[in-house]
């Protein structure tokens, strides 16, 4: 990524089947009235806003006792596939507003499918308070949110909602940030296939920096594309509210903006889903303008650059 001056598109995705709780698919507006386009504007980028996309539900998929909402979520999963790899290969980066954090399954199936094309291996850093590897199998609620990690690793068949052909990514290549809720049947998963966990002790312990070094070399050494999925639970909940699966002790305002920051300095991400923003459980569109803040951090801007309010 080029942070003097890179193409954007930002894509809408509506979605809240996925989640079991109605409000996310308001998401996407939220950041729009946050000012995520006047921000990545300001700050020299190129920005496309291709509206919000409103796939009719898939028919052919079956209901699943076990994956609500199938025929919802299987929809929005292959068109958000089909529109982020078109986007990607054209050279724009995808910026996908969400909308619950099943969305990925589309997102990262679609990076994966671009990554593939251009010989290049796909990395995920998943920063979440939950670490998402359930299938219908294992899922306690049956919540398709619950269950994209291990969709997009192929770990997760949900019917035929992609072909099972499709590139998948290595479990061994999602490096889990700010996790500090996992199901006992998904510790014992994601311990099976190597999914690099950093939960809230990890960073306490050894610091957000020390982490994201590790974490970028890696994908620096492997000369890899990174897939950014910011969940809003991943903060702390006073700082931002507006997220149906709220968990206390999450990351700080400053742990986040350092993470994106050095994000930004390793030129090394490829799209970015924004996700799980809620906001009828918002204060005031707080966490929507929290989160324009830490994409700017992404794209180029430090938070010493901030005009400070006079006293």
């Amino acid at each position: 990524m080029n942070v003097e001056s890179t193409s954007i598109t930002l894509i809408g995705v509506p979605l809240e089947e996925g989640s079991g709780r109605r409000g996310a698919g308001m998401g996407p507006t939220a950041l729009r009235i946050a000012g995520i386009e006047t921000m990545l504007t300001e700050l020299n980028h190129r920005v496309t806003d291709s509206g919000d996309l409103h796939p009719a539900p898939a028919a052919d998929l079956p209901d699943h006792p076990k994956a609500h909402n199938l025929k919802v979520v299987g929809a929005f999963t292959r068109a958000l596939e089909a529109k982020v790899y078109d986007v990607a290969s054209s050279g724009s980066f995808p910026l996908i507003l969400g909308g619950d954090h099943s969305l990925s399954m589309g997102s990262v199936s679609g990076m994966a499918r671009h990554a593939a094309e251009v010989g290049r291996p796909l990395f995920v850093l998943w920063l979440d308070a939950h670490s998402d590897f359930n299938s219908p199998a294992t899922s306690p609620s049956g919540n398709i949110h619950g269950m994209p990690v291990a969709f997009f690793c192929g770990e997760a068949e949900i019917a035929d909602i992609l072909p099972a052909s499709r590139p998948l990514v290595d479990p061994k290549k999602v490096f889990q940030v700010g996790i500090r809720s996992v199901d006992p049947h998904e510790r014992q998963e994601i311990r099976e296939h190597g999914v690099n966990v950093f939960d809230m002790r990890s960073l306490d312990e050894q610091g957000v920096a020390a982490i994201m070094r590790r974490v970028l070399d890696t994908i620096s050494a492997a000369n890899g594309l990174l897939h950014v999925s910011f969940d809003v639970d991943f903060l702390d909940p006073d700082i931002a509210p507006g997220v149906g699966t709220t968990v206390p002790g999450g990351a700080t305002f400053r742990e986040a903006h350092l993470i994106m920051e050095m994000l930004s300095d390793s030129g090394l991400v490829s799209s970015l889903d924004l996700v799980e923003l809620n906001p009828f459980l918002d204060d005031r569109g707080k966490s929507a303008r929290v989160l324009v803040e830490m994409t700017a951090s992404l794209f180029g801007r430090r938070i010493f650059d901030r005009p400070t309010r006079a006293a």
